[in-house]
């Protein structure tokens, strides 16, 4: 995986859009949390990252591989708040209801992203287990259906849907744990 080199390499060199769509939803949440530490207004931070993916689809800058797609990516976002900065940043007093409300917004918005990426590590690990195990997993948890109706999709007893669903949140755990992560993250 290149982490959005290949994409963006396709939208620069071959016109195909779908390579830049690519790269604005792999990387928007995570540049725009990163673009709010730097100007401290989530709603600023919006309008940069925008900047920056407009600026990709406009100017087409080169990147060369130097460093990861998503550093440079980063740097780029970077370039523009602290442009931002230089030019809005005065000394200026926030209301603390607009403060209190801004919070908040970050706050969701960071909680959103950190769930994404849960998300996204969970369905990689499910990936690697054997196939029984994921449609188990996928039926009751994603499904919320009963271990009985599962039973009856997979068309197996429901003893035996449970024997395997224990086996798989096992196997899940072990995965999960194998790459790093605490399992009870996830519940």
């Amino acid at each position: 995986m290149d982490n959005g080199a290949s994409s963006y390499r396709r939208f620069r060199d071959n016109g195909d859009e779908r390579g830049l769509d690519a790269i604005i939803m792999e990387y928007k949440d995570g540049l725009m949390l990163y673009l709010t530490s730097i100007v401290g207004n989530i709603q600023t931070a919006e309008e940069l990252t925008e900047d920056t993916f407009v600026l990709l689809g406009t100017k087409k800058p080169r990147f060369n591989g130097d460093s990861a797609f998503r550093t440079w990516l980063y740097a780029i976002g970077r370039h523009l708040a602290l442009d931002w900065r230089r030019r809005h940043l005065r000394l200026r007093t926030v209301p603390l209801e607009e403060q209190a409300s801004l919070a908040d917004a970050e706050a969701a918005i960071e909680a959103a992203y950190l769930k994404k990426e849960q998300q996204i590590h969970l369905h990689r690990a499910m990936r690697r287990l054997n196939r029984d195990y994921q449609q188990v997993l996928w039926l009751i948890y994603f499904e919320d259906m009963s271990a009985k109706e599962a039973a009856a999709v997979m068309r197996k007893s429901v003893r035996s849907v449970e024997s395997m669903l224990y086996r798989a949140r096992k196997s899940l755990r072990s995965q999960l744990e194998s790459e790093g992560f605490d399992y009870e993250e996830f519940g």
